[in-house]
């Protein structure tokens, strides 16, 4: 399976932020090592226009769901209880943080690729991907159910051992492409480093395979820097610059391709409250806060809540 090669811009679906946590003042600006850092709220990083769909929601002269079915699916999935561990797709406007990262993981990873959902927590993201046409592998230190509500599709579930965070059981290149959706930056929590699990990453990357982060906080956050000085208030440990994040792929092997600022206004606060919800279940509202999230995301790129980011391992594969 060969990868096309992307360079240059990479223009996605605009993101909203994970929502209550975030950060600060500026970091690092363009990666010092050379990485190509890409604001998917600047002009540059517009989101394309919106894709003609059939009579069942599905794209013209596509076998896959539409990005704006699948979060439909979730939401109705989780409902307002939010089950199934689905807190944040108790409303559409929440459930929308993860436009941007369906429509860049489609264009960077092939159909029918092998991929491994990795630190696969609830099993959103494997949704995702078995609804869009690949091969899944999930992997978490813990099982939480999800075969219990999962699409049909190829799917394997492998847990970790706790004792032992960082190493994955799996033989060097058994994997097209990596995912990892707000998981990186919990490493340290469980006794692990990126550094390690970056390294192992690339291990079990093919040659030419993708590794795409999600979620990965910016350390000059607004939203966490409100969040962390309010008490109770959930925020992460450990955020980072796109200089850091530049190194960190580079020392574990990996070729940075994109690194991507976005999400400037919350979302996971549409799920508080009765009233809120039933607002942020509207398709225009969520059209009109994702308007307004790219237009402050533009205005100030660096306080934007998290990092997306693709890389790519040396080599090229063939089938």
């Amino acid at each position: 399976m060969r990868f096309p090669r992307r360079e240059g811009r990479l223009a996605g679906r605009q993101p909203g932020s994970s929502g209550g946590v975030a950060e600060g003042p500026r970091g690092g600006g363009r990666a010092k090592s050379g990485a190509r850092l890409r604001d998917m709220t600047a002009p540059h990083g517009r989101a394309q226009g919106p894709q003609a769909l059939d009579s069942d929601g599905r794209g013209k002269g596509s076998t896959r769901a539409s990005d704006e079915v699948l979060l439909q699916e979730l939401v109705a999935i989780a409902g307002n209880a939010g089950r199934h561990g689905l807190a944040q797709f108790r409303t559409l406007v929440a459930a929308h943080q993860y436009r941007g990262l369906y429509d860049l993981f489609r264009k960077q990873v092939p159909p029918h690729a092998e991929v491994l959902d990795w630190g696969s927590g609830n099993g959103h993201f494997s949704y995702f991907l078995l609804r869009s046409g690949y091969r899944v592998c999930a992997f978490a230190l813990h099982d939480e159910g999800f075969e219990a509500w999962a699409p049909a599709g190829p799917y394997r579930f492998v847990p970790g051992d706790p004792s032992d965070p960082v190493k994955l059981p799996f033989a060097d290149a058994s994997f097209d492409a990596v995912s990892s959706v707000g998981v990186l930056e919990h490493v340290r929590e469980t006794g692990g480093a990126e550094s390690l699990s970056l390294g192992e990453i690339a291990r079990i990357l093919r040659p030419g395979g993708i590794f795409v982060c999600w979620h990965l906080p910016n350390r000059w956050s607004w939203i966490e820097a409100i969040a962390r000085r309010r008490p109770g208030q959930h925020h992460h440990a450990y955020r980072f610059t796109a200089r850091e994040i530049d190194t960190l792929l580079r020392e574990a092997g990996l070729e940075p391709r994109w690194l991507g600022r976005y999400g400037f206004l919350p979302r996971n606060v549409w799920t508080r409250g009765t009233g809120l919800r039933r607002l942020g279940q509207s398709r225009w509202v969520a059209r009109a806060w994702d308007a307004l999230d790219r237009l402050c995301g533009r205005c100030l790129p660096v306080a934007c809540q998290n990092f997306g980011v693709v890389a790519r391992k040396p080599g090229v594969r063939e089938d």
